[in-house]
């Protein structure tokens, strides 16, 4: 990974009826959403929780961040995931999933 990493820290809350499904979810991710996310240059992804919130943490390495999350955002494996994912969170109806933290402080 000689490229350049973004590094994205995602904050989100999910409604508590719902986390033990998002968990279930994630327990067993298919294997094309899995390569897509490779495809889309994002490596070191992963999802951590505390009660009904969620930490997300991935690493870009790519050269174009909006044109690979296009590519993910209009994939057929994503939309069907997010029909079992996105109603698991707490403002599904306004449609607002995450909230980006901007990093303070990083120490290789």
């Amino acid at each position: 990974m000689g490229e350049k990493v973004k590094r994205v820290i995602l904050y989100s809350d999910l409604k508590p009826e719902k986390v033990q499904d998002y968990v279930k979810l994630h327990g067993q991710p298919w294997p094309e959403l899995l390569e897509l996310i490779q495809k889309c240059n994002i490596h070191n992804y992963s999802i951590s929780i505390l009660g009904t919130q969620l930490y997300t943490y991935y690493e870009y390495t790519g050269s174009d961040y909006e044109a690979d999350m296009a590519v993910m955002d209009q994939s057929l494996v994503m939309q069907e995931w997010w029909k079992h994912s996105k109603p698991c969170f707490l403002h599904h109806e306004i449609g607002k999933y995450y909230d980006e933290l901007k990093e303070i402080f990083y120490c290789p």
